[in-house]
C-alpha cells in the first residue's frame, strides 16, 4: 500500500461536506470515493454520485461478506459505509483518497489501513448552539430527531482528541478551515513523496 486515506469526520452540521466539496473543486488529483447508505435519497441526490443508494438487506449482505472498510449505523437508523475494494485500489496505486467517515468508522479502518497510510481528521462547530442552527438550516426535522442529533454531537465531540488533526469549522471562516485541511494533506503528501498534483485546478 502506497498511497494516504484522508477521513474527515465530526458530528452532523460541521460541515464536513461543505470542505470534502472545496476539496474536490479545487485540488485535480485526489480520488473521491462514495459512500453506500440505506437512507432515502434527499431531494435533487441521484444514485452515483454522492451515495449508492441500497436497501437494508443489502447493506447487511455486504456487512456479512466483509465487503466495508468500514460502516456504522448513524442516530440509530440508517446504515453508512464504504466499499473497501475501491479504496484499497486506489492507496495500492499511490493515490490520495478523501473520506468522510462518521465517528463510529474511524476505528474499523484503523484496523484495516496502516498507520503510515492514514490521515484523521475531525472538523469540530465552534458551539453547540451554532451546531443546531447549521442542522435546523439544513432541512426540516421533527424537534425529537434533532435532539438525537444533538446528543450524538455532544458524544462525538469527546472523541476528537483521537483524531491527528481537529479544526473548528467557524460559521463565517469557512475559508480558514478549509486551507488547514488543504494545508495538513499537502504536508503529509510532500513527506510521503507520493506522485500526487496537488496543485489547485
Amino acid at each position: 500500500m502506497k498511497g494516504l486515506l484522508v477521513t474527515i469526520s465530526g458530528p452532523s452540521g460541521s460541515g464536513k461536506g461543505t470542505i470534502i466539496n472545496l476539496l474536490k473543486e479545487r485540488l485535480k488529483d485526489l480520488t473521491f470515493v462514495l459512500s453506500v447508505t440505506t437512507r432515502e435519497p434527499r431531494p435533487g441526490e441521484k444514485d452515483g454520485e454522492v451515495y449508492h443508494f441500497v436497501s437494508k438487506e443489502e447493506f447487511e449482505k455486504m456487512i456479512e461478506n466483509k465487503e466495508l472498510l468500514e460502516y456504522a449505523q448513524v442516530h440509530n437508523k440508517e446504515y453508512y459505509g464504504v466499499l473497501k475494494k475501491p479504496v484499497e485500489d486506489a492507496l495500492g496505486k499511490g493515490k490520495v483518497v478523501v473520506r468522510e467517515v462518521d465517528v463510529q468508522g474511524i476505528d474499523s479502518i484503523r484496523k484495516i489501513i496502516p498507520r503510515e497510510n492514514l490521515m484523521t481528521i475531525f472538523l469540530k462547530p465552534e458551539s453547540i448552539n451554532i451546531l443546531k442552527t447549521r442542522i435546523l438550516r439544513r432541512s426540516e426535522l421533527p424537534e425529537e430527531e434533532v435532539d438525537r442529533r444533538i446528543e450524538s454531537a455532544k458524544q462525538e465531540l469527546l472523541l476528537a482528541p483521537q483524531f491527528d488533526y481537529q479544526f473548528v469549522n467557524y460559521e463565517d471562516r469557512v475559508e480558514s478551515c478549509y486551507l488547514d485541511v488543504e494545508g495538513v494533506i499537502y504536508s503529509r503528501v510532500e513527506a510521503m513523496g507520493l506522485l500526487v498534483d496537488m496543485k489547485r485546478s
